[in-house]
């Protein structure tokens, strides 16, 4: 009985691949300009093309994965002035830079989540892990957070010598991302870097135009009563006027890029974003205990 269901098989499927070999050959004895074999080449050709990009996709995953972190390291050392040609990125950030997650409403650090896969991006795109900002509030207009966020910390003989901060906010074209690196006095800044960015090349590209990301090192990000004050003006900052150290050169030609500078930064340095934190880090004065 088995045999002659293994024959009744054969039999079955004997038409099927000689019916193919057939076509394949009456395909191939086609003229060049016939439109069926035309057909016939470019899909079978589509067929190879798309088995081979998923093929390439799945394989080269795991490393677009390793530089994109690779990537995020070297734009955290760049702001926290670890960063020199000889560099060995994954050495220097494994040894001089400390990540940590804050929750953004109390400024503790939370110990409970895995630091080295939490996203924050992602976090703030997930309902369980995100807040909505009030319309009042969203100054840099990203419409949602996450609730937690993650720093990093450059530290010195047991104390905090450089606090950097992810801030993002939206410009002319894009939602721009960024590195704020501050004095461990939570007030004065080292240096900003945005790493992702879509804004005018030549105008609101300027954000990461070294020379203009000089202009930051030593402002101060609060007023007296620890209000986030420091803005993007239009020109060139007059140093001899007071507030000078509240100011910095906007972008020329790019207004609305400046404007979006100053907001992300009034909002990120604001009790919506991290004053909560920084407010306990002055307090300890750098110190482990957050």
């Amino acid at each position: 009985m088995s045999n002659d269901n293994n024959e009744q098989n054969d039999l079955n499927s004997a038409p099927t691949a000689s019916g193919f070999r057939a076509y394949k050959e009456r395909v191939l004895a086609l003229g060049n300009d016939s439109f069926e074999k035309t057909i016939v080449v470019a899909l079978a050709l589509c067929l190879v093309c798309a088995v081979f990009v998923s093929l390439s996709a799945v394989a080269l995953k795991p490393l677009q994965a390793y530089n994109k972190a690779l990537d995020m390291k070297k734009n955290i050392l760049d702001v926290a002035g670890l960063l020199n040609e000889d560099t060995d990125i994954d050495q220097a950030f494994k040894t001089q830079i400390q990540a940590k997650i804050i929750d953004l409403k109390t400024g503790d650090y939370d110990d409970s989540i895995n630091v080295d896969i939490f996203d924050q991006r992602k976090a703030a795109k997930d309902p369980e892990q995100n807040v909505a900002i009030p319309r009042k509030a969203d100054i840099a207009s990203i419409k949602v957070k996450s609730k937690k966020a993650k720093v990093y910390l450059v530290k010195t003989d047991g104390q905090i010598s450089s606090i950097i901060l992810p801030v993002h906010g939206y410009g002319l074209w894009s939602t721009m991302y960024g590195f704020l690196a501050l004095d461990a006095d939570g007030q004065t800044v080292q240096s900003i870097s945005f790493y992702d960015q879509a804004e005018t090349p030549g105008l609101g590209g300027e954000v990461v135009n070294p020379d203009w990301r000089a202009l930051w090192k030593g402002k101060q990000l609060y007023n007296a009563d620890l209000v986030p004050v420091l803005r993007l003006v239009k020109g060139v900052v007059d140093k001899s006027k007071p507030g000078a150290e509240h100011k910095i050169d906007g972008l020329a030609g790019a207004t609305l890029t400046s404007n979006g500078v100053s907001n992300l930064i009034r909002y990120w340095m604001g009790n919506e974003g991290f004053a909560p934190y920084l407010n306990k880090v002055r307090t300890t004065k750098g110190k482990e205990g957050v």
